[in-house]
């Protein structure tokens, strides 16, 4: 009698997930807020940068920042909404309402193992990282023909590393 009710504490025990669920998915749209802010805010400044007929010197430089910090937001939030999805479908139950019943519905957000949990978000945070080397690249003022050669070799290398990311998982 004693293990029975051991096991089944043990088991309802798994509903803590629910906390990294349910605030997974709160970071996701407070993510997804900040970043909608952002892109808001950089049409702004683009709109009334040209009715004031004015053209500061790092127009375009801030105009691309700021839309790619938020490209950055999104991606994490995607991040945080696979996690939680990932992980309420691993530890809780299948969610209903991604089931498509003809078949032809995402698979984006259906996990059915903790690999292929780790790998989406692998994945993800691979393009997160991207996003800020090119953040980073847009910055960089380059005065030397090394500092070109460098430049060079790191887009190689980001495009030869997504290159073979997506072949991973393919048969």
């Amino acid at each position: 009698m004693f293990e029975k009710m051991f096991e089944n504490s043990l088991w309802a025990s798994r509903f803590v997930v629910l906390l990294a669920v349910f605030f997974g998915l709160i970071g996701a749209i407070i993510l997804f807020i900040v970043a909608s802010v952002d892109i808001y805010e950089s049409a702004v400044f683009v709109i009334n940068t040209y009715l004031a007929g004015a053209h500061p010197e790092h127009f375009h430089e801030d105009v691309v920042g700021g839309i790619i910090g938020a490209v950055d937001f999104y991606l994490i939030g995607v991040v945080m909404l696979i996690f939680a999805f990932g992980l309420y479908e691993l530890f809780i139950s299948d969610i209903d309402a991604a089931k498509d019943p003809t078949g032809k519905g995402s698979k984006v957000l259906a996990i059915h193992s903790l690999d292929q949990l780790k790998d989406k978000i692998s994945k993800v945070i691979v393009m997160v990282l991207v996003v800020g080397f090119f953040q980073k690249v847009a910055d960089t003022h380059y005065s030397t023909p090394l500092d070109m050669l460098y430049f060079a070799i790191s887009i190689t290398a980001v495009s030869v590393g997504l290159y073979f990311l997506g072949k991973v998982g393919k048969h």
